[in-house]
């Protein structure tokens, strides 16, 4: 799972958030949080923890494969 990077900016521009601050709320890693904002994947599991944090829903923040 992979986290859309502009999406996730967004989200934490809105509430006005450190990456420090984000993963901290997320109980997780800065490095861990790092690497999904910047292309890695990550578990479904972070991506909710992320998404908590940001108090969006985790759709709002994943990038969404096409179906092809």
């Amino acid at each position: 799972m992979k986290l859309n990077k502009n999406a996730y900016s967004i989200a934490r521009a809105r509430i006005c958030l450190t990456n420090s601050e984000v993963a901290e709320a997320a109980k997780i890693r800065l490095v861990t949080l790092s690497r999904a904002i910047n292309g890695g994947n990550c578990y479904p599991e972070t991506a909710g923890k992320i998404a908590r944090a940001l108090g969006v829903d985790v759709l709002d923040i994943i990038e969404q494969e096409e179906h092809q």
